[in-house]
């Protein structure tokens, strides 16, 4: 597919990240908050799941994956399906995996183009997204249901042992107890600040980079004007020269414009002469 090549000022890269969470969540009825909440792989083996069916071996897709082991397997079903299909995008697991918010977002976004290059944009009203999911988490939630009995049996103890020594401690030292308990509503208080300055920080780091594409993307088309007014058969018109005048301001303050239409407005006879 022609997506899988798509250039970095392709407008693809331009698509918002609003925009791609509600795609996510409607195509897929899910509840994402955060691109970066796709980082697991899951997400974008059942966007292909949906366009490719019966492509992807749902069963192997661990939606559950938290750990970057359990990541790269689903990245690993993903690479197979890309390898089938034919598709040469380079997928970077090891910055994926890192759940960093640009990285995602812009796999996101190739994704997206990709999706609507296969069907026109149009959502396959066939398709069971929350189906489809179940199915392939059936063996795995099976497999795992002996280890959770086990966890909470365990926990239950723990619990139990903890309630005990508790109520022994409180009738030996009581002002110790209050202390931690103290210290670990502080501690929470400052891991949930952390966590909330973390969140803004990788906001900005996207709305950034953001800013610098579209800044890129249209010093290109400057260049190109750039460029064109350098040719010998026009850089001595005077459009060309009015363009020129206004490329070349050196104050951004003091608009060039009128010193622009100015040079046109001498010459407008010599102007159309040339034109034609």
């Amino acid at each position: 597919m022609a997506a899988a090549n798509i250039g970095i000022m392709d407008g693809a890269y331009f698509v918002g990240r609003g925009e791609i969470l509600s795609w996510i969540n409607a195509t897929l009825q899910l509840s994402l908050g955060k691109v970066e909440e796709a980082a697991s792989g899951a997400v974008q083996c059942q966007l292909l799941d949906m366009v490719h069916p019966g492509v992807v071996p749902m069963h192997k897709v661990n939606f559950d994956a938290k750990t970057e082991y359990d990541m790269i397997q689903n990245y690993k079903v993903l690479q197979e399906v890309f390898n089938k299909l034919r598709i040469s995008k380079n997928i970077e697991v090891n910055k994926l995996v890192k759940g960093r918010p640009l990285d995602n977002l812009e796999f996101m976004q190739w994704l997206k183009r990709y999706c609507d290059s296969v069907n026109g944009g149009i959502m396959n009203e066939n398709y069971n997204p929350v189906d489809r999911r179940s199915k392939g988490g059936k063996e795995r939630n099976h497999r795992g249901s002996n280890k959770s009995s086990k966890s909470l049996q365990a926990n239950r103890l723990s619990t139990a042992n903890s309630a005990d020594s508790g109520s022994l401690n409180s009738d030996l030292c009581i002002g110790p107890t209050i202390g931690k308990v103290g210290n670990t509503v502080t501690e929470e208080h400052y891991t949930e600040q952390i966590q909330q300055l973390s969140e803004k920080i990788a906001d900005l780091k996207v709305s950034v980079d953001s800013t610098e594409k579209e800044r890129d993307f249209y010093f290109s088309k400057l260049r190109d004007i750039e460029i064109l007014c350098q040719r010998p058969e026009l850089e001595h018109l005077p459009m060309t020269k009015a363009i020129r005048k206004i490329l070349y301001a050196a104050d951004a303050k003091d608009s060039s414009l009128p010193e622009a239409n100015e040079i046109i407005t001498r010459s407008p006879g010599m102007f159309l002469d040339e034109v034609e």
